[in-house]
């Protein structure tokens, strides 16, 4: 099966422009690619994430993919998909976001060898490009009726647009005729939304380059969830691939708990795990659902791409200490992951009596349900059962020090901080 036929396989090809001709030119040549994101945060999050790895598919075919991070095209805004105009961020901030972005999608590619990744930055050709160079040299090749046909564009003009980002398809079109000229890169890759800026760039580079200049556009489709809630969102907001924001465990949890119903085409869409190994987990899902191995797959994958081996161990750590509920055996930086999203109370000042930490930090409503949840064995402390009244916490029970963990019945927990 070759790379576009895997792709099909994969549910990842939604638009292409002449099929049959980028399919002959990849099986004769290796060809450069690029995918582009902006920096409108300083992280990307989940719903970044395919069409990215789908660069990478072709580079284990072979190809050179080229990654872009928009420094020029977010100090804009991409009309795509919104129905207002975006606030408008500084050029520290842009560069800032632009630094962190860059440090994980150099995670995820290879820039070694000879078909080694490549990453660039737009405002490095467009940011010192002045008014009156973009309007002669760039503005003249694109067409007001051409641009006004791009849906983008279009479902933007009774509610209003800007100039600014009315221009932003031709900035992106001026990326792939840059990337054309300067590094022979023929295709660009995105996801659906970016259709309309593709096909712009496709058609600057047919006005600007030599007669006979080719090069593709292909789009990836939207990642839907079977139940129709949107994909990448969790009650906390959206997955990041920033640890500092997702934390490894939290990542790694949202992998786990995905559907049945989905979880077979997050293994074809997010992994490189092989035709035959899916295949495998998609019977698992149908025969033996509740051993849950798709979706053990599926963390395992993409936590280690994303965050490392060591990470994904240290998630897994946690995971099993908090399903069996021996919680002593964690450390403080994975207690501090897998309970970050729990009540939380300083007993600093307390004399460490539990009856009365248990009504100060709100676990039981008074002392004398506090003394019964106690004497009913409802009450542990770092996953030991207390049934005395009396006890006192000691300095053995605070974990490196810092933090008591209590959970009341089967699933309460609150951790207690020093």
């Amino acid at each position: 099966m070759d790379l576009l036929q895997d792709l099909a396989w994969r549910g990842l090809i939604y638009q292409q422009t002449d099929e049959e001709s980028l399919k002959d030119l990849i099986s004769k040549e290796s060809i450069s690619l690029y995918c582009g994101a902006d920096p409108t945060a300083d992280s990307l999050h989940i719903g970044h994430l395919v069409p990215f790895l789908t660069l990478r598919r072709f580079q284990q075919h072979g190809h050179r993919p080229i990654v872009l991070v928009g420094g020029a095209t977010g100090l804009i805004g991409d009309p795509s998909g919104k129905s207002e105009e975006r606030n408008l961020q500084t050029l520290e901030a842009v560069q800032k976001n632009v630094e962190g972005i860059q440090k994980q999608l150099a995670a995820i590619f290879d820039f070694d060898g000879q078909n080694g990744a490549v990453m660039v930055n737009n405002y490095d050709w467009a940011g010192s490009m002045d008014i009156v160079t973009f309007l002669r040299d760039i503005g003249k090749h694109i067409g007001v009726n051409y641009m006004l046909a791009k849906d983008t564009i279009a479902s933007r003009l009774e509610s209003g647009i800007s100039f600014t980002e009315f221009t932003y398809t031709i900035l992106q079109a001026m990326d792939f005729n840059h990337l054309y000229e300067n590094f022979n890169c023929k295709l660009q890759v995105g996801g659906s939304d970016q259709w309309g800026n593709i096909t712009s760039g496709l058609e600057l580079i047919r006005k600007m380059q030599p007669e006979g200049a080719k090069a593709f556009g292909l789009t990836i489709p939207l990642v839907t969830k079977a139940d129709g809630t949107k994909f990448g969102k969790t009650e906390g907001g959206a997955v990041w691939l920033d640890a500092k924001k997702t934390t490894p465990y939290e990542f790694y949890q949202f992998w786990i708990n995905a559907a049945d119903a989905d979880v077979v085409k997050y293994l074809k869409y997010f992994t490189f795990l092989s035709h035959e190994e899916i295949e495998g987990l998609e019977k698992s899902v149908q025969e033996e659902p509740h051993l849950r191995l798709a979706q053990k797959a599926l963390a395992e994958e993409m936590t280690r791409l994303i965050h490392g081996e060591d990470s994904l161990q240290q998630a897994i750590k946690i995971t099993e200490a908090l399903f069996s509920g021996d919680v002593r055996s964690l450390s403080a930086s994975e207690i501090e992951q897998g309970f970050k999203d729990v009540p939380s109370f300083n007993a600093a000042e307390t004399d460490g009596n539990l009856v009365d930490l248990l009504v100060a930090a709100k676990i039981s409503p008074s002392k004398r349900q506090a003394r019964e949840d106690i004497t009913n064995g409802a009450v542990t402390v770092n996953g030991e059962r207390i049934t005395d009244t009396a006890y006192v916490l000691q300095d053995s029970d605070r974990i490196e020090g810092q933090f008591t963990i209590i959970r009341r019945g089967k699933k309460k927990y609150t951790l207690i901080q020093y």
